[in-house]
């Protein structure tokens, strides 16, 4: 969920992303013995929350931003990563791997760009959509190169970005120049 894209009309978008991302982020922390299904339910229902966040942010930006498309693009890919997931429950290890790891890269990326295109932004927001974006592409870059076998790291790798991320998109409800 892109932190500049967000408007006074739509603040709600920064709790209800922030407070799934917060809550996914400290089950995979503080459960790291979480079978492989749960945590695959776990992040298709992040997944799909935050891809429909992200729609609904971007279409309520249409007339405010000229970024908009970025986070229903995302969105779209998020909800069609989490759909996968559930009709496919019997994915791979490693197939899962390399879903969550390009999720987290295209959801950096395109953080970034679209703080970097909205000059409306305050400097304070879009300081945070760097460092979630930027979080993001390390964070997917790490577990798409991790090996097999550190499956609790890579939990907790994703966990522990989770929590960062959704921290900071509560806090930035603090940022009145919205």
């Amino acid at each position: 969920m892109s932190t500049a894209n967000i408007t006074k009309d739509n603040w709600w978008a920064l709790v209800l992303g922030g407070v799934a991302t917060l809550l996914f982020g400290l089950v995979a922390v503080f459960w790291p013995s979480l079978t492989l299904l749960v945590l695959l339910y776990l992040f298709s229902a992040f997944v799909l929350i935050t891809g429909l966040v992200n729609i609904m942010a971007g279409l309520n930006t249409i007339s405010k931003v000229e970024s908009w498309f970025l986070p229903v693009v995302l969105g779209a890919y998020e909800l069609g990563v989490g759909i996968y997931l559930l009709r496919h429950t019997a994915v791979k290890f490693s197939s899962f791997i390399l879903l969550i790891g390009f999720t987290l890269i295209a959801y950096g990326v395109i953080e970034a760009v679209v703080a970097f295109f909205n000059n409306k932004a305050t400097i304070k927001t879009q300081a945070i959509s760097y460092i979630c974006g930027l979080g993001g592409v390390v964070a997917g870059i790490v577990i798409l190169f991790a090996k097999q076998s550190q499956g609790v790291s890579f939990v907790w790798i994703l966990g522990l970005y989770a929590i960062l991320v959704g921290a900071l998109h509560i806090t930035e409800l603090s940022n009145g120049d919205k």
